[in-house]
């Protein structure tokens, strides 16, 4: 590897982009969203700053979440967010052009991977390469992948959760279900609204998740005053909500990515099934830091399940790891176009 060529891996993410530089680490991670102004058709903010725009602009600002269910829904506005995230991380490199690898679901399409490629080569990157993400989420929970025993990674984001056995350096059975970090929100936001005629926004229910969410019943349980807009008055007003209520009102979303995953168990090979007995089930992405998941995931399938280290960072990390030693992971990648 050449000075000239930098690499980049970028954890393209429905609601985190991270970027990762081999040598550096994680240099930037940023909401996937971008604030464009209606009139002039320019972008505003990227990341950070058009979160904090969500729910709170004006007609003539759209903040944009161009990621949905884990692929681009919004082609154009993914590929400014790519160009600033491309130019912010490389900063004073920027005149040479990267190699990027990008994470992308484990059931995307071809066509939708073509979108991802292009993107990145658009938005300034020399290579593009795609990996599916419970790969990359292995390799960055330090699950040694080329061995012949199988390994089970549930990788649970912001749009999708992807379930994989993965041996030999492949993956064997897999699964990938539109339901994950954002389907848990929109139940909250939901379950508010019939309970206590609260409108509330994604935000609000994205930190009642974090704050007090349990993916199980607590017997010492946390409360939380949420604050939104009362249906019938239309005012301003609070509430009280408990654990135990979130627990309820989420149960239809645990229960589909618990299925997501029992679905993949049923079509292990029953030597692979062995191992992932004596290996457990590792967790990574932001949604399995839910309070308890793994002990929810025991209690479906009776396979123990642990929360891999830096849950959030497996997948940016598996990124740099696999362009470090691109000619290791040749054969778990699929090269650019």
């Amino acid at each position: 590897m050449s000075f000239f060529t930098k690499k980049l891996g970028i954890d393209l993410g429905t609601a985190n982009t991270l970027v990762y530089l081999p040598g550096k680490g994680i240099v930037l991670n940023e909401p996937s969203v971008v604030a464009v102004s209606e009139q002039e058709n320019k972008i505003l903010a990227v990341g950070i700053e058009a979160k904090e725009m969500i729910g709170k602009t004006p007609d003539s600002i759209i903040a944009y979440r161009p990621m949905r269910d884990g692929v681009i829904a919004d082609y154009r506005v993914t590929e400014a967010m790519l160009r600033y995230y491309i130019g912010k991380a490389m900063g004073r490199f920027s005149i040479f052009k990267p190699e990027v690898m990008v994470s992308v679901p484990a059931g995307v399409s071809s066509t939708e991977r073509r979108a991802v490629v292009e993107a990145a080569i658009k938005a300034g990157a020399k290579n593009a390469y795609v990996v599916k993400e419970p790969i990359l989420a292995a390799i960055g929970a330090g699950i040694p992948i080329h061995e012949p025993r199988g390994h089970m990674v549930v990788d649970i984001g912001g749009g999708t959760t992807d379930v994989a056995v993965i041996s030999l350096g492949g993956i064997v059975a897999s699964n990938s279900v539109k339901c994950a970090g954002n389907r848990i929100d929109a139940a909250i936001t939901d379950y508010i609204k019939k309970t206590f005629n609260l409108a509330i926004g994604d935000k609000t229910a994205e930190d009642i998740k974090i704050q007090i969410g349990s993916a199980t019943p607590m017997d010492e349980e946390l409360t939380m005053t949420i604050k939104g807009r009362d249906f019938i008055a239309g005012l301003p007003r609070t509430a009280q909500i408990s654990t135990n209520e979130i627990v309820k009102a989420i149960d239809k979303e645990l229960r589909q990515m618990v299925k997501a995953i029992k679905d993949v168990l049923q079509d292990t090979p029953p030597e692979l099934s062995a191992d992932i007995i004596d290996n457990g089930i590792i967790m990574t992405g932001g949604t399995s830091m839910l309070r308890n998941f793994p002990e929810l995931v025991f209690r479906r399938t009776g396979v123990k399940a642990m929360m891999a280290e830096d849950p959030l960072y497996c997948v940016a990390k598996g990124t740099g790891i696999a362009l470090e030693h691109l000619d290791v992971y040749k054969k778990s990648i699929i090269a650019k176009r």
